[in-house]
This record gives C-alpha cells, sequence and structure tokens, in this order.
C-alpha cells in the first residue's frame, strides 16, 4: 500500500485544526489503497495548536508533529518535506492550509490525478468547477486574479491556472529533487517555484478544481505588497520568456541598427537590407538563448548538436525572416517608405517574438523528458 503524507503548516490555528484533521482523516475510506498520514508543521503557535495535535495523537496515530522556529511558508513546507522523506517514507505529498479554506473530500481527486500518471496536481480556483469565495473583498479577487494571470503570461505557460494556490499533491521524489532550489523561498513565492522547477525538469502537472473558501477562525497571514513585489521580481529573474524577450530586444537593436545603416546609408531596397539585419540577429539570438533564455535546457556541449541545431534555428526562423520581409514590404508599399521603422516594430513585437518563442521551444529547445 503507498503512503500519503498530507503536510500542514500552522500557526497560531487552534481554532481551525481540530476540525481539519478529523475532516481529512475521514476520508481515508475514500482513498482505500493508500495510507493516510497527517504531519502538522507547527511554528511554535502561542495560541497552543501544537498542545491540540498532541491530544490528537492519542487518537490517530498516523499524526505526527514538528514544531519550528516561525520563517515563514516555504521554511515550514521544506522542513516539513524532509521530515517526511527521514521518517515516513512517502510516494505521495500533499500542501493543505490549515484554515479549512481547502475542502478534504477534494483529496481523492488529487490521488486520482496523480494515479492517472501527473508528477504535480494543483487545486484551482480558475477551472471549470472551481471557485473563490463571492464574499471576497474586491482587492483580494484583483490581486489573486490578476496576479496569476500576470505569472502565466510572464512564464509563457497558459495551461497552468492557479499559480498560487496552495492545495496540491506531488511525488516525494519530484519535491526531493528540487528541495534544495525551492527552499529559499517563502509563501506564496514557494508555490510558484515548485511549479516553475516541476516544468523546467520535464514534470507532468495537471490541475482538478477546487472550491476555495473563507478562513471562519483566525487570521489571513498575505502581505499583498510582499506578495505582488516578489511575484514580478521572480518571473523578471527566472522566467524564460521574459529573459527570451529580452534577448529579442538585443536581437531588435542589432536588426535595426543594420536596417537602419543598409537603409538609409546605403540605400540598399528595403527586402534585401531586411533579410540581411534580421539573419544577423538570428545569430545572436541563438547564442544567447542557448546559454541564458534556455540554461536548464541548453543543447550539448558538441559540434554535432550546435550545428544541427542551429540548421533547425535557422529553418524555424526563416518563417520570421519571410514574415518580416514580406510584411514590411507590403506596408512599404500601401502606406509609404517613410515609416518602415514603425511598421519593423510592430511586426516584431506582436508577430515575430511570440511566433518565435513557440515555436523554438518546440522545436530546438525541447523540454526536458
Amino acid at each position: 500500500m503507498k503512503k500519503l503524507t498530507i503536510v500542514l503548516p500552522t500557526y497560531n490555528e487552534s481554532g481551525n485544526i481540530e476540525k481539519l484533521i478529523n475532516d481529512i482523516f475521514a476520508e481515508q475510506k475514500n482513498i482505500a489503497n493508500w495510507e493516510l498520514t497527517i504531519l502538522v508543521v507547527d511554528s511554535k503557535s502561542p495560541d497552543k495548536t501544537g498542545e491540540i495535535v498532541k491530544k490528537l495523537q492519542k487518537k490517530y496515530h498516523q499524526l505526527y508533529l514538528l514544531e519550528i522556529e516561525k520563517a515563514g511558508l516555504g521554511k515550514a513546507y521544506s522542513e516539513g518535506f524532509q521530515y517526511a522523506f527521514d521518517h515516513l517514507n512517502p510516494y505521495l505529498m500533499m500542501e493543505m492550509d490549515a484554515d479549512i479554506s481547502h475542502d478534504p473530500r477534494d483529496i481523492p481527486k488529487f490521488v486520482h490525478g496523480i494515479e492517472k500518471g501527473a508528477d504535480l496536481v494543483i487545486g484551482s480556483r480558475y477551472i471549470k468547477g472551481g471557485s473563490i469565495p463571492k464574499d471576497w473583498g474586491l482587492h483580494r479577487k484583483i490581486f489573486s486574479i490578476f496576479a496569476n494571470l500576470f505569472i502565466r503570461f510572464g512564464f509563457m505557460k497558459l495551461t497552468i491556472t492557479d499559480w498560487t494556490s496552495g492545495y496540491r499533491a506531488i511525488k516525494s521524489w519530484v519535491i526531493k529533487n528540487l528541495i534544495n532550489h525551492v527552499k529559499k523561498y517563502s509563501g506564496y513565492l514557494f508555490q510558484i517555484a515548485v511549479i516553475d522547477e516541476v516544468l523546467k525538469t520535464g514534470g507532468h502537472v495537471t490541475e482538478v478544481p477546487i472550491k476555495f473558501k473563507e478562513r471562519k477562525f483566525g487570521k489571513s497571514k498575505i502581505s499583498f505588497i510582499q506578495y505582488i513585489s516578489g511575484i514580478v521580481i521572480y518571473i523578471l529573474t527566472n522566467s524564460s520568456f521574459i529573459k527570451f524577450v529580452i534577448v529579442g530586444l538585443i536581437g531588435f537593436v542589432i536588426d535595426f541598427g543594420i536596417s537602419y545603416l543598409l537603409i538609409e546609408k546605403l540605400r540598399f531596397t528595403v527586402w534585401v537590407a531586411t533579410l540581411i539585419s534580421a539573419e544577423t540577429a538570428i545569430v545572436a539570438n541563438f547564442v544567447f538563448n542557448n546559454f541564458w533564455s534556455f540554461a536548464h535546457k541548453k543543447i550539448e556541449h558538441s559540434f554535432k548538436s550546435y550545428s544541427g541545431s542551429f540548421i533547425k534555428f535557422n529553418v524555424v526562423s526563416s518563417g520570421s525572416l519571410i514574415i518580416q520581409s514580406v510584411g514590411i514590404q507590403l506596408l512599404v508599399n500601401f502606406l509609404g517608405r517613410k515609416l518602415w521603422y514603425l511598421y519593423k516594430v510592430l511586426i516584431i513585437a506582436f508577430i515575430i517574438i511570440p511566433y518565435s518563442y513557440v515555436l523554438y521551444n518546440k522545436f530546438i529547445w525541447k523540454e526536458k523528458k
């Protein structure tokens, strides 16, 4: 029988913890092929949450308590996962909030997702069947919805709808391989970093719908300013897409500079100048993307790998060459030569960059398996 360990970080959850633990263990009957254990990671709550857990241990032999110093959600999960690796040997681990906002009756859905082959199953509030509380304040709805949209587009991973959800299941060896990287993050950044790393290492991620509930006891520990600023900084420093865009801007400077020289100074035909400048930028983009944007899946260090990939890169990039050259020439023919640089900016920003990112990921820098 495989073991499932649910890790519950707590701080001042005395009003919620007993009901939650009872409700979780009540789900054992619905996952009969799994041995259910709970690990409470309490940050020495002054409201005696830990004492309540100790009393419940007399009733539940599969209930464990780890008491740590208060150091944030990421630290609590990291220490909880490590304790589980060392003492409980679970096949599967789950994260869950201890404030009754996550319904234990959803646990079988997560288990089923893992049984179907997923490495990480996320409880999403933003897919069909999921929801957020209707009585949430407008500011909180805006923060939650738009933050997740920002993350989705920042990583250009649109199929994952709820990056900040704290209700999820992950295979133990998957999180074990990531823990040294993600443990430096706290709060929602920890949740985002886990998904980011699972995807970068080729893990299979799926979502199941959850109906998120507002807590009844205690206070929310969210700091919205820290929440938003942390997300922005994480995406700017970790997103392959953002790095790709920066490389694209560098390529644009190269492309634009050569185009300007050839068109304005040397009076080349527009399409010829565009062809030369774009190909030069493509060579630069290949180098920068391989060693920076997609460094986590860069091409192997061999002449054969580089040459083969560069040929593929040029084949894929030929589409952007054709789009840009034909597009600019058509706009010049219909609207005049004077604003050729504006046509170039629009075509690169709204067509070339998205087109290139998708195809480079698919054919050149493929996800690791």
